[in-house]
């Protein structure tokens, strides 16, 4: 459980409570620019109706893979933590019901927004939210990445917000979008370093994130659950930096940014001697390699969406709106 160091430097149905329900990547320079392939001309990601056509092409796949339990059906139109939390809970859907899922309901998004920067370069990015049949009134925040023109659009993070929760965003006169670079300086965090402070912080506390479900609550629960008769927890949490990982994030209209960050959690369960350790999670049992003799990890992979306000707003912490978290892997020993 090495620790991934990237470059260095979580209300309403609502703020915090969205766990489960259920990048143009920021590698740029302090300009805000991208030079690749000699490319340096600022132009809109997508257009609005490229943009549709990428949302309703990834609800098609996403559905497919879903409904028959098969990652390889939209294994083209995910990317980053949200492949790996799909392709995970397909993996375990494929061994538990080879046959499908007859039960599944498929995803239907109405009312689409979309929020599309301009940047120069590759990779681009845009962001759509939209209602689902699927949570009530959330809205499904879909985070869509292309490396080139002869690419396909990719969704490498997807969320849920309450509808209030979708912060206003800072547009030019053409209600094009701005996207704030990976080392932004006059935000409270800059968002390269989001997922190694938050990896940090549940480890050791500190004041860089805001108190709530995903900061300070979470880590109370697992200092509680720590110990208890005849069974350790361990906690090890990791940051996703780079590549299809790497944090993206626009202006918000107050001067702040929302920024969307990946990172890894482990959980090692360790029974005493004399106490069995028994797996009743059909997806925990299809993920997991070994016997869980003694001690038993869980692996996750979370996927966050966090308003992270500027720096002239004052001593505030980093809030989070969102975070979706999936099992990845299971080990016993």
């Amino acid at each position: 459980m090495s620790r991934d160091h990237g470059p260095r430097r979580p209300r309403r149905l609502g703020r915090g409570t969205l766990l489960a329900a259920s990048a143009a990547v920021l590698s740029m320079t302090a300009s805000g620019c991208v030079t690749v392939h000699g490319e340096r001309v600022v132009l809109p990601a997508a257009t609005k109706a490229e943009a549709a056509r990428a949302l309703k092409d990834f609800t098609t796949a996403y559905n497919k893979a879903n409904a028959a339990n098969d990652r390889s059906l939209d294994a083209g139109r995910v990317a980053g933590p949200l492949a790996d939390i799909d392709g995970a809970k397909l993996r375990a859907g494929e061994k538990n019901r080879p046959e499908g899922n007859p039960d599944y309901v498929p995803l239907e998004l109405s009312d689409a927004e979309y929020t599309i920067p301009k940047k120069a370069g590759w990779p681009r990015w845009f962001v759509a939210d939209a209602r689902g049949n699927k949570g009530g009134d959330v809205r499904w925040v879909l985070v869509f990445t292309r490396g080139g023109a002869d690419e396909v659009w990719e969704v490498s993070y997807l969320t849920l917000l309450s509808p209030g929760d979708v912060p206003e965003f800072e547009k030019d006169e053409d209600g094009w979008a701005e996207p704030v670079t990976a080392d932004q300086a006059d935000l409270a965090v800059a968002p390269r370093d989001l997922s190694e402070e938050y990896a940090d912080y549940l480890q050791d506390g500190g004041d860089a994130f805001a108190d709530g479900t995903h900061t300070s609550q979470w880590r109370a629960t697992r200092q509680k659950n720590a110990k208890r008769p005849g069974l350790v927890r361990q906690y090890v949490d990791e940051p996703l930096t780079s590549g299809e990982y790497a944090p993206l994030g626009l202006r918000t209209a107050d001067g702040g940014a929302l920024v969307f960050f990946a990172t890894r959690h482990f959980e090692k369960q360790t029974a005493a001697k004399g106490v069995s350790l028994t797996v009743s999670d059909a997806n925990v049992k299809a993920l997991m390699t070994g016997e869980p003799k003694q001690s038993l990890t869980l692996q996750w992979v979370s996927n966050q969406a966090v308003l992270d306000p500027a720096k002239s707003a004052g001593e505030q912490g980093v809030e989070f709106l969102s975070r979706v978290q999936g099992l990845t892997g299971a080990k016993g020993e």
